[in-house]
């Protein structure tokens, strides 16, 4: 798969705050169970190229963004692609996964079925 890693200088970002860093984890762990229930209902990939595609139209999602999230749709059906370069913790994709195209994925009960889990 294309590396999304950001070029940019790693001696400009910021530390992150222990929020910020919790904050990360949760939306890892949300993306690491959509991830998983996407690979197992494909049904779902129509929804998220609208969510891509709307976003990127509106101005709402970078070139970046609309590159990382179009092409990773296309290793749904090499899950442990998929699923590795949803969960990677690059600076970049950390950044891409707090702005989801998996919206609607997870119901309720699910996104608060994955959050308790961290606290336990």
């Amino acid at each position: 798969m294309v590396n999304f890693h950001n070029r940019k200088s790693r001696s400009r970002e910021r530390p992150q705050s222990a929020q910020q860093q919790n904050l990360d984890k949760q939306i890892l762990y949300l993306h690491k169970a959509m991830a998983e229930k996407i690979i197992a209902n494909h049904g779902f990939i129509p929804q998220i190229q609208h969510t891509i595609e709307t976003r990127y139209a509106s101005g709402k999602m970078r070139h970046g963004a609309y590159l990382f999230w179009s092409t990773l749709l296309e290793y749904v059906h090499e899950p442990e692609i998929f699923i590795n370069q949803v969960l990677d913790e690059s600076p970049q994709i950390t950044k891409y996964r707090r702005q989801t195209a998996f919206v609607g994925v997870l119901t309720e009960e699910e996104r608060q079925a994955v959050l308790e889990q961290l606290i336990f």
